[in-house]
C-alpha cells in the first residue's frame, strides 16, 4: 500500500504540478502525520510545508510540533483565534447577535475549518503549493468534515482508506506510535470523535467493508449520516441546458 500511494503522489504532481510543493495543516492528529510522511517519501522534506492553524490555546499543539521536527519539515505556525473573533464581531454589526453565532453549533464548529483551508490556499499561492486533503473514507462516508473546510483540497491521499487501513499505513511508514494511535477529537468541545459520532470507528470500518451490522440502532444511524452527508464528497449539482 504504501509505494502504491507514494507513487501515485509523485504522479499527481508530476502532472498537476511538477515542481510545486506540498502544503498540509497538521493538527498532530493520524491522518495528517500520516499524509505529511507519505508526502516526504513521496517529494522529499524540502518540498513539504506544515502549517499549525491552532485555534487559541490547544491542548494537542505539542504533538504537531513533535510531528515537523520528526519528519524535519518546513512550518508555519497561524493562530486563527483572532480571525474567528473578527468573523463574529464583523457579522453581528449586521444585526445578528453575537450570542446566535457563538451558539449555532453548525456556524460555530464550521467556521474555524473553512479558515484554516482559506488559509492553507494563501500560503499554497505564495510557495507554489498544491494544498493536501487528508480525510479518510471512514469520516467521510459519515460526513465527519467540514465541506469547503477539511474536506476541501487539491489531492487526496487517503480518501479511500478507512480508518483501520490508515493506521497500518502509518505503521508501515515506520512513524512513532503515539502519532498513529493518538485519540482524534474535534478540538472544540473537548469530546472525542467517537463520542461525537455515536460509535466506534472500528465498528464502522468493519460496516463499510462487509455491509455487515449486529446493532440495527447503530446500522440506522450510520446510514442517515451517510445519506444526509453525501453532499460533502459528491460534485457540486449543475444545471444542464
Amino acid at each position: 500500500m504504501k509505494e502504491r500511494i507514494i507513487q501515485w503522489i509523485q504522479d499527481y504532481f508530476e502532472e498537476n504540478g511538477k515542481g510545486c510543493n506540498a502544503i498540509i495543516g497538521i493538527s498532530g492528529g493520524k491522518d495528517s502525520s500520516i499524509c505529511a510522511s507519505l508526502l516526504v517519501n513521496a517529494l522529499g522534506k524540502d518540498r513539504v510545508i506544515g502549517v499549525l492553524l491552532p485555534q487559541g490555546e490547544q491542548h494537542d499543539k505539542q504533538m504537531a510540533l513533535d510531528l515537523v521536527n520528526y519528519l524535519g519539515i518546513k512550518h508555519y505556525e497561524i493562530n486563527i483565534k483572532n480571525i474567528c473573533e473578527d468573523f463574529i464581531h464583523s457579522i453581528a454589526q449586521s444585526g445578528i447577535k453575537e450570542e446566535t453565532l457563538r451558539n449555532n453549533k453548525v456556524y460555530y464548529s464550521n467556521t474555524p475549518a473553512r479558515v484554516r483551508m482559506t488559509i492553507l490556499y494563501g500560503i499554497s499561492a505564495l510557495f507554489n503549493g498544491r494544498v493536501v486533503n487528508t480525510c479518510n473514507k471512514s469520516e467521510d462516508y459519515v460526513g465527519y468534515s467540514t465541506k469547503f473546510g477539511d474536506s476541501a483540497g487539491d489531492f487526496s491521499p487517503l480518501s479511500d482508506l478507512t480508518v483501520t487501513e490508515v493506521k497500518a499505513l502509518g505503521y508501515e511508514l515506520g512513524l512513532p506510535k503515539k502519532f498513529i494511535e493518538k485519540i482524534p477529537e474535534d478540538g472544540l468541545s473537548g469530546k472525542t470523535d467517537e463520542d461525537n459520532l455515536g460509535f466506534t470507528y472500528e465498528a464502522l470500518d468493519q460496516y463499510i467493508e462487509t455491509g455487515k451490522m449486529d446493532n440495527q440502532e447503530m446500522k440506522e444511524k450510520i446510514d442517515q449520516l451517510h445519506k444526509a452527508n453525501l453532499h460533502k464528497i459528491t460534485p457540486i449539482p449543475s444545471f444542464k441546458k
